[in-house]
This record gives structure tokens, sequence and C-alpha cells, in this order.
């Protein structure tokens, strides 16, 4: 089991520049991200995690993003699994995101 953020507590962190910023991994398929996505985040696949794991650091928080939360729960999981200690998932995804934090950002 991994913890959840919600979009607000997400923003309200990246909006401080005294604390240590999370890595946003953005899991979802191309097409997704090219509708919506969150300015600065590091966009790998979910089939392309154990592939691409090495790409990401093992001393800084990960945030795990998709559309409504379920993917990146599932990819959460699994990097916790593999043994990275500080995992969160975006609750509600760039749904939430959108809905609550960037009203300008595309639905789909």
């Amino acid at each position: 089991m991994i913890r959840e953020i919600t979009a607000r507590d997400l923003a309200a962190w990246r909006a401080d520049s005294t604390a240590a910023q999370p890595l946003l991994l953005d899991v979802r398929e191309d097409w997704e991200v090219q509708l919506a996505s969150i300015a600065g985040s590091l966009h790998i696949p979910m089939n392309l995690i154990p592939l691409r794991m090495s790409e990401l650091p093992d001393d800084k928080t990960i945030v795990t993003v998709c559309h409504h939360g379920v993917r990146s729960y599932q990819v959460g999981l699994y990097l916790a699994n593999a043994g990275f200690e500080q995992v969160l998932s975006l609750q509600g995804g760039v749904e939430a995101w959108a809905n609550d934090v960037d009203p300008g950002m595309a639905h789909y």
C-alpha cells in the first residue's frame, strides 16, 4: 500500500520554494500527455517503467500521475516493491489537477 496526495496538496508543495521538490512521474500514454500534462513531469509510459527504472532517483519523493489515479497507484506499488521508499500517487490524477488546481487544463 502506498500513500496518495491530493492535487491541492501537491500544488502547495510545488509552490513552496523551501521544500525539497518531488519528481512527478507521468505514466500515461503519449497521446494523453499531448492532451494535458502537469508542467515539469517526467513522462515514462506505464509499460516502460520496468525498462526505465534506472532513470528514477532513489533520493527524492516520486509522485506518480495518470488520468484518474488507478494506473499511477499501480505503478507506485510496483516502485515501492522494487525498493523505492518515497512514492506517492496523485489521487484523482490529472483530472483532479484540472478540476482543483488548473482549470485551464484540457479534460479528456
